[in-house]
C-alpha cells in the first residue's frame, strides 16, 4: 500500500483547520501532519514537516496566502499547495496561481471532492473549479501566448494538449511512449515559445486556442 499523502492545513480559522482535519483524517491515503494559522507560521511548518499537499486559505493576517506561495516556491522541495478558500474575485485567483498554487477551490466544495482534489494535485495535476477557470479566461491576452501557437511542433501540440487535459508529465511519458526527461523539456519549450509563466496557463492557453490531440 502506498504511503498517505500528508497534507498541512493553513488557516487563520481554527474551526476550519478542525473541519478539515476531522473529515480527512478518515481517508485512508491521506494524513494530516499539521496545522498553521498564518502564511509565515504555513511556510516554517512545510520547511519543518515536509507535506506533498497544503492546503492555504488565502486572506490570513500578517503572511496572507499569495506571499506564502511565493516563499513556498523558492523552497528545496516546494510542496503542492491547493488554495482552499471563500473569495472568488478574479484579482484574488490569478495572483494565486501566478505565484505557483497547483489548483484552487472554494471552501463550500463538497467534502470527497475536496479529497479527489488533494490527490489530483498530489499527482501533478492542474485543479481548478470550473469558476475558476472562467475567472482566468476571462483575463486580458497579456503574456498569453497570442499567434504564437504556429511556433509549436507537432509532438509540443500533443504533449500541450495532454497538459490541457489535466495529466501530469509521467501520465504525458506514457501516453506518448516518452521519457519523462523528454516530456520536461517539451514542457520547457512550450512555456518558452508561448511566453508563459507555468502549466496551469498553458493549459488555459490551449483551452482559449482549441488545441486538442
Amino acid at each position: 500500500m502506498a504511503d498517505p499523502i500528508r497534507v498541512l492545513l493553513v488557516d487563520d480559522h481554527q474551526v476550519v483547520r478542525r473541519g478539515l482535519r476531522t473529515f480527512l483524517e478518515i481517508q485512508d491515503d491521506i494524513e494530516v501532519v499539521g496545522e498553521a494559522g498564518d502564511g509565515a507560521e504555513g511556510v516554517a511548518r512545510t520547511e519543518e514537516l515536509r507535506p506533498d499537499v497544503v492546503l492555504m486559505d488565502i486572506k490570513m493576517p500578517g503572511t496572507d496566502g499569495i506571499d506564502a506561495l511565493r516563499k513556498l516556491g523558492g523552497l528545496a522541495n516546494p510542496a503542492k499547495v491547493l488554495i482552499v478558500t471563500s473569495f472568488t474575485e478574479q484579482r484574488t485567483v490569478v495572483p494565486a496561481l501566478r505565484a505557483g498554487a497547483a489548483g484552487y477551490v472554494y471552501k463550500d466544495i463538497d467534502p470527497e471532492a475536496l479529497a479527489d482534489a488533494i490527490r489530483s494535485v498530489h499527482a501533478g495535476h492542474v485543479l481548478l473549479q470550473p469558476e475558476v477557470a472562467q475567472a482566468l479566461l476571462a483575463q486580458e491576452d497579456q503574456g498569453s501566448g497570442q499567434g504564437r501557437g504556429t511556433s509549436l511542433t507537432e509532438r509540443e501540440r500533443e504533449v500541450l494538449a495532454l497538459i490541457a487535459d489535466g495529466r501530469s508529465n509521467r501520465e504525458i511519458a506514457r501516453a506518448l511512449v516518452l521519457s519523462e526527461k523528454t516530456v520536461k523539456t517539451h514542457v520547457s519549450n512550450i512555456l518558452m515559445k508561448l511566453d508563459l509563466a507555468d502549466r496551469t496557463q498553458a493549459a488555459l492557453w490551449a483551452v482559449r486556442h482549441d488545441v486538442t490531440r
